[in-house]
């Protein structure tokens, strides 16, 4: 099951449509309107649906649109916004991949490094995104959202929590970040549009049926069309199975949050010299299975 946010509704994507969207005109999306399709009884709301994730799971299975009489519908791939835009809790992980710790000149951690990014920062997967005061750079992430919450899930039980996954940028503002000692991760990680996710929500039980490993999916990030960041999700430290049952030895999770999962090495304050996002570059993310993220980076607010 494949899932979007189309003209801020949710949207069940026809598996015979085009599986992993890329932004470009040349998309061509149909889908069904959920709440059309199901005559009211799950609502428009593409936030809502996860409080009821295992019976709307359910109802799919059971529909079974594509062999239904009502047709999906044509989908502008500009309209898409984020698979889960206010969630009720944001979890990011630092230094998440090996590499990206031994580039930051720090140790591997024994433990998940969770900070917060603030759900006023969630935009969608094409379009343009302002740049802040700061230096702006970029961090690909694989991004899980939660579709059964908890209180000490087993890491074994893991995947049975997660709805399912998408891709999205943790974009930084490394001079908010580390004005202050220790560095304020959340502030400098949250100016509007930092957190860009979509295209779509994909199960992991579609990515396995497409032939794709969820524990280990290639993903990446360009700008200018110049590749900075290529790894595999099967480098992090702790697996998203793993991070769902630490989190929860502590926080219980709720239905619809959002786990942003680390980024791997080649962020730009890693580079000699160190490369930040300017005016008119184009960002470009994606992650093996669900598709890419388009973003033109346009004038830097005021200070």
């Amino acid at each position: 099951m494949r899932l979007v946010t189309a003209a801020g509704r949710l949207t069940l994507l026809s598996p015979d449509g085009k599986t992993e969207l890329d932004g470009m005109a040349s998309d061509r999306l149909f889908g069904w309107d959920v709440a059309e399709l199901s005559a009211g009884r799950f609502d428009s709301s593409p936030q809502g649906v996860y409080a009821r994730w295992a019976e709307f799971r359910a109802w799919v299975a059971e529909t079974n649109p594509s062999a239904g009489e009502i047709k999906p519908q044509l989908i502008d791939p500009m309209s898409l916004g984020p698979v889960a835009p206010r969630p009720p809790q944001v979890f990011a992980v630092g230094l998440n991949y090996r590499d990206h710790a031994t580039e930051s000149g720090m140790a591997i951690p024994d433990e998940p490094l969770v900070f917060t990014k603030y759900a006023s920062a969630f935009t969608g997967p094409y379009g343009e995104i302002a740049l802040s005061p700061g230096d702006v750079d970029w961090e690909v992430e694989l991004v899980a959202v939660i579709g059964i919450g908890g209180h000490r899930i087993q890491e074994a039980d893991g995947w049975d929590h997660v709805a399912g996954l998408t891709v999205g940028q943790d974009l930084s503002d490394r001079v908010t970040q580390f004005a202050v000692a220790p560095p304020q991760f959340g502030m400098g990680k949250s100016y509007p549009g930092f957190a860009p996710v979509g295209p779509a929500l994909v199960t992991v039980d579609e990515l396995r049926a497409a032939g794709h490993d969820p524990d280990d999916l290639e993903i990446g990030c360009a700008v200018n069309a110049q590749t900075v960041q290529k790894s595999r999700t099967g480098q992090m430290v702790f697996s998203v199975p793993a991070l769902v049952a630490k989190l929860s030895e502590v926080v219980t999770l709720l239905p619809g949050d959002v786990m942003f999962t680390g980024t791997p090495a080649g962020v730009g304050v890693g580079q000699d010299p160190p490369r930040f996002l300017a005016e008119g570059d184009e960002l470009t993310t994606w992650c093996e299975g669900i598709g890419r993220l388009r973003h033109r980076l346009v004038g830097k607010a005021a200070s």
